[in-house]
């Protein structure tokens, strides 16, 4: 039986094929006998296509006429005001107490999601058969430990989209849902917030009716955590309100009170930003990679663009962005009929990741790099080929439900340190809960075979709740790595980054130029080299990680000159081993990836060269 995206295509070719073989050969008694045999074929193909409830990701010709009624009579049963209380809606990466899944299309997709969430959470699953689901998942060995039945009424697979949002009463005091109208005319979908919302006994605030009525699509939002939030130029187009308008309801109903808005993407066809960018933290967005001047390459580089010359993140600094490849179909990408492939469709479920994978030879670098990015997070790949050509990935069919008890740690981490005066180093962090912090601890060390040691912070400012701890004076060349720790005085705990102490930051202190500096001949004038690593604010690898390094390193860089540069990787004799980067270099923050697993163990040099003169830094490879 031909099943999938890719099945009913094929179907539907069979069939156009057919007709024109019977309207060419109708009086042949064989071809008619033919025709009919594959015709009844094809026709339990697409039969079998509406028994798995199959409904597209955009939306068809016929939903498009009957938008205008929907929209007419939209359903609400939850509150239509605002909250009282000052809002935040939280970040993906923030602790889950659930993740909600509806039972449709590629059950196969979905199973492996529930293998690997029920880890971490209890999976929800909107379902109308639980026995079928529950056969299915025992089937390939999944068990329904920590999995919830829900059984309800619902049109499609794309739970991202016409799912609940979650955000907390004065940052971190009481969980509420807030649920958009669904930019499709999808009633049984739209209507599943207010079942989570019955199932959690939580309070449902609903932007359907007049004036803060909000068309509005879950694969077209994101959020940092801190009140700023990203969307394409969708939301505008759908909705007969001013900017203006749109704005002040999110910042009424989800206290986003910064809201990027992006113009849409063309190759896109459902313009959800999720398809091509990731806030992977709260100042650093992954971005797919189109060859130059393919596909939506173009576009995804002027809004980017548009974000660095006109926006910080919410610590005032540049964001970083990462790029990672957008994988082809076949050789072939969206602009030339190829599925509209994508890396960053993922979804964070506390401690682990899960990455759409396509059987693509970036797979291996898509999945090493996350793991860079995100050290100790369980990075898992799961196979999306079937359900791509829909345009949606794990993204667009998976929604949290956040905890009811956050305890929220916001931190920018340190950098690279080149000042030879820095004595200490200060770490800083809001640290929240309702209950209030009773303890807030750096656990720190040097090296990576010794266990952390603590640091008390101290409370630096109550009414910001944030609290401080300076880290002891390093010797050169010094890799310092660390996480945060917290306890309320109601006995909750969390620690960030969430995978501690397996995940942490780090950076590296440099005191000066190295042995090795000394000895070569790579410079016309010492004093060029020194005085680029003082001076950062001209051209910089502001920092190297994960440190020590693995299979990949990012590096983050900058040049406020945007001057064409080069980076050259040097082994301890001086020796040339590779060139990791060619071209221009902005004054906004930019990340560089590198695959280092041809590398032997030991201390490297990366050069940083421009018309500005050297920059030299030192890497350590396990």
């Amino acid at each position: 039986m031909i099943k999938g995206a890719k099945g009913t295509i094929l179907v539907l070719h069979l069939i156009n094929s057919l007709i024109f073989v019977y309207l060419n050969h109708k009086h042949n008694t064989m071809y008619t006998k033919i025709f009919g045999l594959l015709l009844l074929f094809c026709s339990l193909g697409l039969f079998a296509q509406n028994e798995e409830n199959f409904v597209p990701h955009r939306m068809t010709t016929e939903e498009l006429s009957r938008m205008p009624d929907y929209l007419s009579d939209v359903q609400s049963s939850g509150i239509l005001t605002p909250p009282s209380s000052p809002i935040r809606t939280a970040a993906e990466w923030e602790e889950a107490e659930a993740l909600v899944i509806a039972w449709t299309s590629f059950p196969g997709i979905l199973r492996e999601i529930v293998r690997h969430a029920k880890e971490e959470v209890e999976v929800i699953i909107v379902c109308d058969n639980p026995s079928n689901v529950v056969n299915y998942l025992n089937n390939g060995d999944v068990d329904t430990t920590n999995v919830t039945l829900l059984q309800e009424d619902f049109n499609s697979i794309w739970i991202r989209d016409y799912g609940q949002w979650n955000a907390y009463t004065d940052d971190v005091d009481s969980l509420i849902l807030v649920d958009w109208i669904y930019n499709r005319p999808r009633p049984a979908d739209d209507a599943v917030p207010e079942s989570i919302s019955e199932l959690y006994d939580l309070p449902l605030y609903q932007t359907t009716a007049p004036p803060y009525d909000l068309v509005h699509t879950g694969g077209n939002f994101m959020t940092d955590g801190l009140g700023t939030g990203f969307s394409s130029n969708l939301v505008l187009d759908e909705n007969d309100k001013t900017i203006g308008e749109i704005d002040d309801i999110m910042e009424a109903f989800m206290g986003i009170d910064r809201y990027i808005k992006m113009p849409v993407l063309p190759y896109d066809q459902i313009h959800h930003i999720d398809m091509h960018m990731k806030l992977l933290d709260e100042e650093t967005l992954l971005i797919s990679e189109y060859p130059t001047g393919v596909a939506d390459g173009p576009q995804i580089e002027a809004n980017i663009e548009y974000i660095q010359n006109n926006f910080t993140s919410a610590f005032g600094t540049p964001y970083k962005i990462v790029r990672i490849p957008a994988p082809d179909e076949n050789g072939t990408y969206p602009n030339q009929g190829g599925d509209y492939r994508t890396f960053t469709n993922s979804v964070f479920i506390n401690k682990t990741v899960l990455v759409p994978v396509y059987n693509s030879q970036y797979e291996a670098d898509a999945l090493a790099l996350y793991e860079a990015l995100l050290p100790g997070y369980n990075i898992v790949g799961i196979d999306c080929n079937d359900i791509i050509p829909l345009s949606g990935a794990l993204h667009c069919i998976t929604k949290l439900v956040h905890t009811d008890d956050p305890l929220l740690i916001v931190h920018q981490p340190l950098t690279d340190n080149f000042d030879s005066t820095t004595t200490e180093f200060t770490v800083n962090a809001t640290v929240q809960h309702r209950s209030d912090i009773e303890t807030a601890q750096v656990f720190y060390r040097t090296d990576a075979t010794q266990d952390f040691e603590p640091l008390a912070m101290e409370v630096l400012d109550p009414m910001t709740s944030s609290f401080t701890v300076n880290l002891p004076a390093q010797l050169d060349s010094t890799t310092v790595q660390y996480y945060i720790d917290a306890t309320s005085y109601s006995g909750k705990s969390q620690v960030r980054p969430m995978p501690a102490p397996e995940g942490f930051w780090s950076f590296t202190v440099y005191n000066g130029l190295t042995e090795f500096e000394d000895t070569m001949e790579v410079v016309d004038s010492m004093n060029v080299a020194l005085n680029l690593i003082a001076n950062t604010s001209l051209q910089s690898i502001q920092n190297i990680y994960p440190n020590p390094i693995q299979d990949y390193f990012v590096l983050d860089v900058r040049n406020d000159n945007s001057f064409t540069s080069s980076i050259v990787l040097f082994d301890v004799n001086g020796k040339e081993v590779d060139v990791v980067y060619t071209g221009a270099i902005g004054a906004a923050s930019q990340s560089i990836v590198y695959r280092s697993t041809h590398l032997v163990s030991g201390v490297y040099f990366l050069h940083l060269q421009s018309p500005l003169g050297l920059e030299v830094r030192k890497i350590f490879i396990e």
